[in-house]
């Protein structure tokens, strides 16, 4: 009984700011392919449902909050709006509660509730959190590979803003390309050079991309040679790739030990001594002592 007037206020309340809130949405316009088109009119309706009850967040979404999932959805590059991604954190929250109510004891309400809504608020922050990684581990592979085609491209002739234009329209889709073509398309809309690469940056934290963008500010401030400069930063890009893979080596033995310890010497253990031990079960040699 408490269960279902529990149930009864929180969709009282829900509906109750839902028919105070406006049900559009906010999202930046941006260009689609004709395919991405077609295939977004399929999905509009679903997703126009979804959107509607989402707004009902909006209140909650403000501030240091909005900013703060915004920018984890834009690194993973997740396209869906803070308030979005609030509604997914609480219908997971609700299927928990839904599934594990046949269970639940009288007396155990409170830890119910607990854990439906901690369960809810950490699934969807665990999975932001390792797709940024993942979009992070993507970045720091494929960015010494564009600077080298930047590098080539700048030798051959090509001023900065043509050689990244090339890069981006002549190389295969990929996650570095995508930020790079952010890059160009923000330069062209009238901001900086210096403050597009310097935001590219600040959306990862990343130590090479930092050092890309430190070094294409300080070669535009000094006046020197952009040449110069990625050459040395492509060279020093491919020495830490290197480094890396030789840490990732010497890692190696050390991530081989617990499945050799816990797989592979109770086999051996297995082997060596099951034999011995059911010959010495089978002919013990303290029984005649014992008679």
């Amino acid at each position: 009984m408490i269960i279902i007037l529990l149930l009864f206020a929180f969709f009282c309340a829900f509906f109750l700011v839902l028919g105070f809130t406006a049900v559009d949405s906010e999202h930046r316009p941006k260009l689609v392919l004709a395919t991405e088109a077609e295939a977004t009119k399929k999905k509009k309706s679903f997703l126009t449902y979804i959107r509607k009850f989402a707004m009902v967040n909006k209140p909650l979404c403000v501030g240091p909050l909005r900013q703060r999932i915004a920018k984890d959805l834009a690194m993973s590059r997740i396209n869906i709006t803070p308030e979005e991604f609030l509604m997914v954190k609480e219908i997971i929250a609700v299927l928990v509660l839904f599934i594990t109510f046949p269970v639940i004891k009288s007396d155990m309400i409170f830890f119910w509730l607990c854990i439906g809504l901690t369960i809810g608020y950490l699934a969807p922050e665990l999975f932001i959190k390792g797709k940024i990684k993942q979009v992070k581990a993507i970045i720091v592979k494929e960015l010494p590979d564009a600077i080298d085609l930047l590098g080539l491209c700048v030798n051959a002739g090509l001023d900065f803003m043509l050689s990244l234009k090339w890069v981006v329209e002549k190389s295969t889709a990929s996650v570095m390309i995508d930020e790079l073509n952010t890059v160009l398309q923000e330069i062209n809309v009238g901001k900086t050079r210096r403050d597009a690469i310097k935001d590219l940056a600040d959306r990862y934290d990343l130590p090479d991309l930092s050092t890309f963008s430190r070094t294409l500010i300080q070669a535009d401030k000094m006046g020197t040679s952009v040449t110069e400069a990625l050459n040395v930063l492509a060279e020093d890009m491919r020495l830490a790739r290197f480094r890396r893979g030789e840490q990732l080596a010497l890692k190696a033995p050390m991530k081989m030990l617990a499945p050799l310890l816990i797989f592979i010497f109770p086999v051996v253990g297995i082997l060596v001594a099951g034999p011995i031990i059911l010959d010495f079960m089978q002919n013990n040699p303290f029984q005649g002592l014992a008679g």
